[in-house]
């Protein structure tokens, strides 16, 4: 009777025949018009995810950053992490099954993990903010309930939010209260703990300026704000009351225009950070006195974040390994920082969260950020046994307790989930309340070196191969040469090459001492990219 169940249901969402859409980094992301069997379908798989995990599972119904007319869906797994790369492939084979095969896609995954169909199954279900995401997370409901499966609507929440409730309720609450009442309970009372610690603070150093993208963040600040008490005092821009979601605001949008976003006054020296439009990537920036527009993000944050955490293991005399993260667009100034100043381990992976995620939980505390604002900080379960053994041993020393006192409430403030801009927010504020630091002197901590990033269309991005973390370009044959030769020429330098994830272009990276000279080396590596690797249209033209 399930079967009959899914076909008459799925009739309802059917898919446009020849219609083909990949599971990528993201999830599903396109224009919201072509998603609705889609939803339906992840509905399907969401519930047999949970029948084979025994737990609760997370559907988000957001396209992040991406225009107001898109959307796109994202699965969550039992722990609050993104869904394994086999069930990645099952979400599109799935997806692209036509209408008269998806019985038969259905049975398929059943069989293949071997699924027991009278297991119970729960799946929590979210949405942002656009205006397709209430019918397209409706289809998701559909599909849970299709195969008999049991759903929870959380309505309108941050995509890191329900991650956070999935982790909290496969936890049976040792996480957190699986609410929202619950999360921002947790994070407000550790923040405020936490800026206890923190001298005379006066309002003018309490006062940040949020841009919330139009989008769910902002929303989500407003629903936070009495728990923080007035120890935090938040601007709030971009609301979503007359603003398009991501249009000329957010993270992304500052990130890579590198200047404020739209609908928001600064004043010079002024701290303000830019949510993107499903709230799990933060970047801050000020304007100095001559107007100048300076942005901190991710390397930055987690330069923050580690500096901080290491002194306070010091203080605390714990001995655990912290580590940072990175990928290979972290800029060199911060990774020099890092290892030759702080003597912290920097690890490099590939680009891409789950990568950063994965590399993160090899040691006792991982702090990683990409460039873009997306992090967060991990926690092994023997850090934090020690931490709280420490904060709780009645012999031990005021300097030592008070330390592992900070850490404990870090701990607390943190979304080790998935990265989150109001969490992040409010660690960031923390750490620059307790020390007393404003934006400036944050930023003074190593100066950037000056970047650019190209894209070179080539005819098959699958001829270029990297190894060592994408530093480095395995083939074709020639290339890494090239890049050596060309890196030579430049003082304080480094370029590498990888394709893009989505499109048939190369991306190319360089950095250098000036800015004239990262932009003629990313110009000449992409060059000989175009030369070498089948450059399409005509030659790359000088920047300058």
């Amino acid at each position: 009777e399930k079967q009959e169940e899914v076909s008459k249901q799925s009739s309802q969402h059917p898919k446009p025949a020849g219609l083909v859409l990949q599971y990528g980094t993201a999830g599903f992301r396109t224009n919201a018009k072509h998603l609705d069997h889609i939803m339906f379908r992840m509905g399907l798989l969401a519930t047999l995810r949970s029948k084979k995990t025994k737990a609760t599972i997370g559907v988000m119904v957001t396209a992040s950053h991406n225009p107001e007319e898109d959307n796109g869906v994202k699965l969550i797994d039992p722990m609050g992490e993104m869904v394994t790369p086999a069930w990645e492939g099952y979400a599109t084979q799935l997806a692209n099954a036509e209408q008269g095969d998806l019985l038969t896609a259905l049975k398929d995954i059943i069989e293949k993990e071997s699924i027991n169909m009278s297991q119970e199954a729960n799946v929590f279900v979210g949405k942002d903010t656009r205006s397709s995401s209430a019918s397209l997370s409706q289809a998701v409901l559909d599909g849970v309930s299709a195969l008999g499966g049991h759903s929870k609507d959380y309505g309108l929440v941050t995509t890191p939010q329900l991650h956070y409730m999935v982790c909290c309720q496969n936890t049976q609450g040792k996480y957190g209260e699986a609410t929202i009442e619950g999360y921002y309970r947790k994070l407000c009372q550790a923040f405020i703990q936490l800026t206890k610690n923190a001298s005379n603070c006066t309002d003018d150093q309490k006062h940040l300026s949020v841009d919330g993208a139009n989008g769910i963040g902002a929303l989500k600040v407003r629903e936070m704000e009495s728990h923080l008490r007035r120890e935090l005092q938040i601007s709030l821009f971009n609301d979503g009351s007359k603003g398009k979601l991501n249009h000329q605001c957010g993270a992304d949008f500052v990130k890579v225009q590198q200047k404020p976003p739209t609908g928001i006054n600064i004043n010079p020296g002024e701290r303000c950070c830019s949510f993107d439009g499903d709230a799990d990537r933060i970047v801050y920036y000020y304007t100095d006195s001559d107007g100048q527009f300076h942005l901190l993000d991710g390397d930055k944050i987690a330069t923050l974040i580690s500096t901080f955490l290491k002194e306070l293991l010091t203080q605390a005399g714990l001995d655990l390994k912290i580590a940072v993260v990175q990928t290979a667009y972290a800029n060199g100034s911060s990774t020099h920082y890092l290892e030759d100043t702080m003597k912290v381990i920097v690890r490099c992976t590939k680009t891409g969260v789950k990568h950063l995620h994965h590399a993160a939980q090899e040691f006792d505390i991982g702090v990683y950020f990409e460039a873009n604002g997306h992090g967060t900080v991990l926690f092994s379960k023997v850090a934090e046994e020690k931490i709280q053994q420490l904060a709780e041993d009645p012999n031990m020393n005021d300097e030592r307790k008070r330390a592992a006192r900070l850490l404990q409430n870090t701990i607390n403030v943190i979304n080790q989930t998935v990265g989150d801009a109001i969490s992040d927010m409010l660690l960031i504020e923390a750490i620059l309340a307790i020390r007393g630091m404003t934006v400036q002197q944050w930023d003074a901590i190593y100066s950037d070196l000056p970047n650019r990033q190209l894209k070179v269309k080539v005819s098959d991005r699958r001829v270029i191969d990297t190894t060592d973390a994408e530093r480095r370009a395995v083939s074709p044959a020639g290339l890494q040469e090239a890049i050596d030769t060309l890196v030579k020429k430049h003082r304080l330098a480094r370029s590498f090459v990888r394709p893009s994830g989505t499109e048939d272009v190369v991306r190319v990276y360089a950095e250098a001492e000036t800015q004239e000279s990262a932009d003629s080396l990313a110009h000449e590596v992409s060059l000989a990219v175009y030369r070498l690797a089948g450059g399409v249209g005509d030659e790359p033209k000088p920047l300058h």
